[in-house]
């Protein structure tokens, strides 16, 4: 499976951005997803997860009520939409795909293939 995310940008507090990452490969359905981000000088840190059908959905605590994660088995497209965004959510942010249900696919271990990251900078 290969991914790509895009959709970063620049964006002021309060805002929002949608980030999009498309898979290649037919078996994307097969897979969870999740969205990482990464902070300068900070570790690669959990951001949200969606299983393979969908039904799923687990955030973490910071993002909660404010992103919301969802797919397209369709079109091989996972989507974050983010709202309400905080110059903390400043970030690279990376997909990945995992064989594991949710509780496995929240850990970076329990991801199997990784996208090049987006960028996304929310100004205060």
């Amino acid at each position: 499976v290969q991914l790509q995310a895009f959709g970063g940008g620049l964006v002021q507090a309060g805002g929002s951005l949608r980030l999009s990452c498309a898979a290649s490969g037919r078996t994307f359905s097969s897979y969870s997803m999740g969205w990482f981000r990464q902070a300068p000088g900070k570790e690669r840190e959990f951001v949200a997860a969606i299983s393979w059908s969908g039904g799923s959905t687990y955030y973490a605590d910071s993002v909660k009520g404010r992103f919301t994660i969802s797919r397209d088995n369709a079109k091989n497209t996972v989507y974050l939409q983010m709202n309400s965004l905080k110059p903390e959510d400043t970030a690279v942010y990376y997909c990945a795909a995992g064989r594991g249900g949710i509780a496995t696919v929240i850990k970076l271990s329990g991801m199997d293939y990784w996208g090049k990251g987006t960028q996304v900078t929310v100004s205060s």
